[in-house]
């Protein structure tokens, strides 16, 4: 068995050349809106949900970007409510989000 249940990595990366990069998408306050989120509701830590800053993941082109382990699930998000969508949905409940799915 795994540590965690779902492993959840959100791509922080900033790019200082001008290309195109998830800190630019607010990256680093959806991370912790994350983090916060799952601690408030109580599925944060061991046997549960583990949210992770990331460098870059290499899929630039598809906006902000987060990764959900084992299910290697990709996701795009636009603000608190997609979020809020993938803790209810996927983090919870087990299910994907195919609305928001890359």
């Amino acid at each position: 068995m795994s540590w965690f249940k779902y492993h959840l990595f959100v791509c922080t990366n900033r790019r200082d050349n001008g290309e195109p990069c998830c800190a630019d998408h607010g990256a680093e306050k959806a991370r912790a809106y994350l983090k916060k989120r799952c601690k408030e509701l109580g599925i944060h830590g061991k046997g549960s949900v583990r949210i992770n800053s990331a460098g870059c993941l290499d899929r630039c082109d598809r906006g902000p970007v987060l990764v959900i382990y084992p299910d290697e699930i990709w996701y795009t998000y636009v603000d608190q409510d997609d979020l809020e969508e993938i803790i209810t949905r996927h983090l919870q409940r087990g299910e994907v989000v195919e609305r928001l799915r890359i």
